[in-house]
């Protein structure tokens, strides 16, 4: 216990405070974690140790799904899929009340689970919707704070290159039986969006959509079958045993390529431009992967992860208790850490606690996710907050107040998937996925 103290210490101490003054998360996480094994073994060892377990992070057959697919998210975020996705919103949210806001949110939904990026997504269905309801007489600062909010839900709704990290770190957590627990929470996701969005509306009397004629609803939803046929083909390959996770990664960038063509939204001058996205994105995963791999050495051998667990039911013997203590400190951690880190550091410290508690690992995933992807849309660091005002041209401190009525509702999501796992797991039960 005095070992782990002592080298939580060092650990998280040296890493809080090298992101604070301005070292790169994944930086800052290898050189935290190669002093910390520095006061237990020589250098020699330490030096030797962290190199190997470098390489071993980064030699897994399944990290080229996550690479795949943030390839086949950049065609797609350059493929004209965004405006053909905000199409069918339209058509699926455009009689309530505000329905410009249930489109951004619908399209999000749609498009995130397409490109694997909530960043992406904001960025993407903000650029076409911010104008329109701008016209429409929306408050800016009420738009963008649905943008963010709603930009998120694409990572739990599959392909989702988070879940595959997180069944990497895991240990093997079964990839099939995560996305398809992630289908309900990522559509609750964006139902609680929209619940508020509703409400405000009828408050604010936001206009409804005219509704469109059956030809021109026809035609959006032709339009749009191409682009949605990809979750079919993929995430159905997948589940249906045809292709592995990296295989149906694989098939998602030639559909991609294909769909691009098709539209003609990609021209040859694009594709330098997608590789070089592609690759950056790719080398940044890759390190945090390695660098976390050190990290999960270092508190594995000096028991940290063990240490917190006896901590944590030290304090309570309730799980309801433990759950929502678990919650607190992860929507605390999303604040300044973005997902991908925080995924590749917690899941050692709190999968073994949440296995001790009874939890699926599979459940568990869908909470750690669900947690970080709200802590991605909060200030001082949300990246999804960032690119959402940016689009809007908007300040942080006036989306807050709006954001903060939909963080609520988020909140109360994130707790009925917390205490009723079948929300998560009844539809991987259901196709016998676990």
């Amino acid at each position: 216990m005095d070992l782990a103290l002592h080298a939580a210490l060092i650990l998280f101490g040296g890493f809080f405070l090298l992101l604070a003054i301005g070292v790169p998360i994944s930086v800052g996480i290898g050189i935290a974690s190669f002093i910390t094994a520095l006061t237990f073994v020589p250098m020699d060892v330490a030096i030797f140790t962290a190199a190997q377990k470098m390489v071993q992070g980064i030699n897994s057959f399944a990290l080229l799904a996550v690479i795949f697919f943030i390839l086949s998210g950049s065609i797609m975020n350059n493929g004209g899929i965004a405006i053909r996705l905000i199409n069918l919103a339209k058509l699926l949210g455009g009689r309530l009340p505000g329905s410009l806001a249930h489109t951004n949110v619908v399209g999000n939904m749609l498009f995130g689970s397409i490109s694997g990026s909530a960043v992406a997504s904001a960025a993407a269905i903000g650029k076409v919707m911010t104008p329109l309801q701008e016209k429409e007489g929306y408050d800016k600062s009420y738009s963008a704070a649905v943008n963010i909010a709603s930009s998120p839900a694409g990572l739990l709704i599959p392909p989702s290159g988070v879940l595959i990290l997180y069944s990497l770190v895991s240990g093997g957590t079964s990839i099939s039986a995560l996305f398809m627990a992630g289908y309900l929470p990522g559509l609750l996701m964006g139902l609680a969006v929209m619940i508020v969005a509703y409400f405000i509306a009828k408050k604010q009397d936001y206009p409804i959509a005219e509704r469109p004629t059956v030809s021109e609803g026809f035609k959006i939803v032709l339009d749009a079958i191409p682009s949605l046929l990809m979750i079919v083909v993929v995430i159905g390959g997948i589940v249906a045993g045809i292709f592995t996770a990296t295989e149906g990664a694989a098939v998602a960038v030639l559909y991609s390529i294909v769909l691009s063509a098709i539209y003609r939204e990609i021209k040859l001058a694009h594709i330098p431009e997608i590789l070089k996205e592609t690759v950056v994105m790719t080398g940044i995963v890759l390190f945090l992967v390695g660098a976390s791999s050190i990290m999960s050495w270092v508190m594995a051998y000096t028991g940290i992860p063990l240490a917190i667990s006896d901590l944590l039911l030290t304090a309570s013997e309730n799980p309801i208790v433990i759950l929502l203590i678990m919650n607190l400190l992860l929507l605390i951690v999303g604040t300044f850490m973005d997902l991908t880190p925080a995924v590749l550091i917690f899941t050692p410290i709190f999968l073994p606690i949440a296995t001790e508690l009874g939890i699926d690992p599979v459940h568990f995933g869908i909470i750690l996710v669900f947690n970080l992807c709200i802590g991605i849309m909060t200030p001082p660091v949300g990246s999804s907050l960032f690119v959402g005002c940016s689009v809007a041209n908007v300040s942080i401190e006036s989306v807050l107040r709006p954001l903060t009525k939909i963080f609520i509702a988020l909140i109360a999501a994130l707790l009925l998937v917390t205490f009723i796992p079948s929300i998560s797991l009844s539809i991987p039960k259901l196709l016998d996925l676990m």
